[in-house]
């Protein structure tokens, strides 16, 4: 199977499921921002998906946002601690030893925002992965990462269940035009 099969199966399975649409919502945050993880398997698209699911308004879209928004802070927070523990040997671990660049660069990023590199980096993809490493590795003030890392995930979430919910009205809206 590939990647769209699975893909596909999850959108069907929270389509068919509600019950267990946060839980594989918030598996799936979690897995977008968590960084060996992110750097291999892209979880957004699949977020995106279900937010045309679900529907900006509806009831349920609440309880997805915040299960996105959970698993994406629980996501960077394990990264944030895995490079608080393991610092710059943290780049010699697969999948980032295979993108060499990716510390150095979120390195610049985070000297450059301090703060903000968490929360504008969630809303780049490699960046997404590197800077809540880097921020671990230079000891970064746990609190101001906390704050960052919670508003950013809650504002990313969002955005990304909305952008899915125009993208399915949108879709539904010129299926409705061409009488399909």
């Amino acid at each position: 199977m590939s990647i769209q099969d699975y893909a596909d199966a999850l959108v069907t399975f929270v389509r068919t499921n509600e019950t267990w649409a946060a839980p594989a919502v918030l598996a799936l945050a979690f897995g977008e921002s968590i960084a060996f993880v992110s750097l291999i398997l892209p979880f957004w698209g699949m977020l995106v998906a279900i937010g045309a699911l679900v529907g900006f308004g509806e009831p349920q879209f609440w309880l997805i946002w915040v299960a996105a928004s959970v698993g994406a802070a629980l996501g960077d927070w394990v990264s944030f601690w895995i490079g608080r523990y393991f610092k710059e040997d943290v780049g010699r671990i697969w999948p980032l030893s295979r993108h060499p660049d990716l510390l150095p660069r979120g390195h610049v990023f985070f000297e450059r925002w301090g703060p903000w590199a968490i929360v504008i980096g969630r809303f780049f993809g490699p960046l997404r992965a590197a800077v809540p490493l880097v921020a671990g590795i230079v000891d970064m003030d746990r609190w101001k990462f906390q704050l960052a890392n919670w508003n950013s995930a809650f504002l990313w979430a969002f955005v990304l269940l909305v952008f899915g919910d125009i993208i399915g009205r949108s879709v539904g809206y010129v299926r409705h035009l061409m009488g399909w």
